[in-house]
């Protein structure tokens, strides 16, 4: 049987100019975890990538505590939904990140205001009443994944154990196609996708009756320092 480890990318670097480069926390999770991998004695066969900097920045943290080099393919299918996007078409005025910035700064927690906003549009945009409002709709985003899975999959006949950093995102839908098939509810993506954690690893078996379940977003190697810790 072979073994699909899916990584959420590191802390990245939220409300910054440049979201997409991690923190130096998020830096610091990826090379844990890469840690964690080699002294579980988890060597890859290859690693997969979204063509996102905090994918590329995650893995690079990965391969060096892993201590080893692993041969590499991009695949932008990984790449996250434009979560920006989704938002500033739910609350237009977060097109000023200066005003998004300020109004989340009215509140006591600005992380839970942005989660809540989050959560709002998101569901509008998974719901599937406003498509063509949408650059990219869930619809097509998820047929997107289911892509990139398919051809993992595919790899997987060749190597037997392969890692892939990707988006929390993409990472819930694959669980929400491998549990409940093309047409799940968009409330299960959702509640994948909420409670995903930085550097957070889903396991995916490959067998003969196909693609299975492991684990979902197991994160030990960073609950033993709780400042490593984070969702967003």
């Amino acid at each position: 049987m072979t073994r699909l480890l899916l990584v959420r990318h590191g802390q990245a670097s939220f409300g910054a100019e440049n979201y997409d480069a991690l923190s130096p926390l998020g830096h610091e999770q990826a090379l844990v975890l890469g840690r964690s991998l080699a002294a579980r004695g988890i060597k890859p066969a290859l690693v997969i990538r979204g063509t996102m900097r905090r994918h590329e920045e995650t893995l690079s943290g990965i391969l060096e505590g892993l201590g080893s080099p692993v041969p590499l393919v991009q695949d932008p299918g990984w790449n996250e939904f434009d979560f920006q996007h989704v938002v500033e078409i739910h609350r237009p005025s977060y097109r000023d990140r200066a005003a998004m910035m300020g109004e989340l700064a009215l509140s006591d927690r600005p992380d839970r205001a942005f989660q809540q906003v989050f959560d709002a549009a998101t569901l509008r945009w998974s719901s599937g009443r406003f498509d063509a409002e949408y650059a990219e709709s869930f619809t097509a985003f998820r047929t997107r994944v289911a892509a990139a899975l398919s051809e993992i999959t595919t790899s997987l006949t060749d190597h037997r154990d392969i890692l892939a950093v990707s988006s929390g995102g993409p990472i819930a839908m694959a669980a929400s196609l491998i549990t409940a098939g093309p047409d799940f509810p968009a409330a299960l993506w959702a509640s994948f996708n909420r409670v995903t954690v930085n550097t957070g690893v889903t396991k995916i078996l490959s067998g003969r009756s196909g693609l299975s379940l492991s684990t979902f977003n197991e994160h030990t190697h960073v609950e033993s320092d709780q400042r490593l810790l984070t969702y967003r």
